[in-house]
């Protein structure tokens, strides 16, 4: 069992982070000592771990609230779990393509000051 402490220097994620998801539902298991203090197992750290690579990829907090209660409710929910799974799925794909979109966008930005800044140089193009 990991401390909160021991949690935010493994993790990353500050303690006030930890008991905000806490607080809001998103870590469905984390136990306490005999004092309140909070205790952290493999299963609270593989939770945080996806609850943290849903937010970086943008599902807002009740959307994981809603997946965490289908969790809670147990195998019957396991589809509808898989449905927003695959829909949050294509959302990060399309982000993905967007992306990549604005980049080759920038990346021909790039190329044609390469191409102006040899032109004012007089010298050729390295590639």
């Amino acid at each position: 069992m990991l401390t909160i402490k021991e949690v935010t220097e493994l993790t990353g994620i500050t303690a006030p982070t930890l008991r905000y998801y806490e607080k809001e539902g998103l870590l469905p298991h984390v136990k306490r000592n005999e004092t309140g203090k909070r205790l952290y197992d493999d299963e609270d750290l593989s939770w945080i771990h996806f609850v943290t690579a849903l937010r970086a990829t943008g599902m807002p907090i009740a959307q994981i609230q809603k997946y965490v209660y289908l969790y809670k409710e147990g195998d019957s929910t396991i589809a509808e779990r898989k449905m927003m799974m695959l829909h949050h799925k294509k959302e990060i794909e399309k982000s993905i393509r967007e992306l990549y979109f604005n980049l080759d966008k920038i990346n021909y930005k790039l190329a044609l000051y390469d191409v102006l800044e040899s032109q004012i140089e007089r010298t050729s193009i390295k590639i």
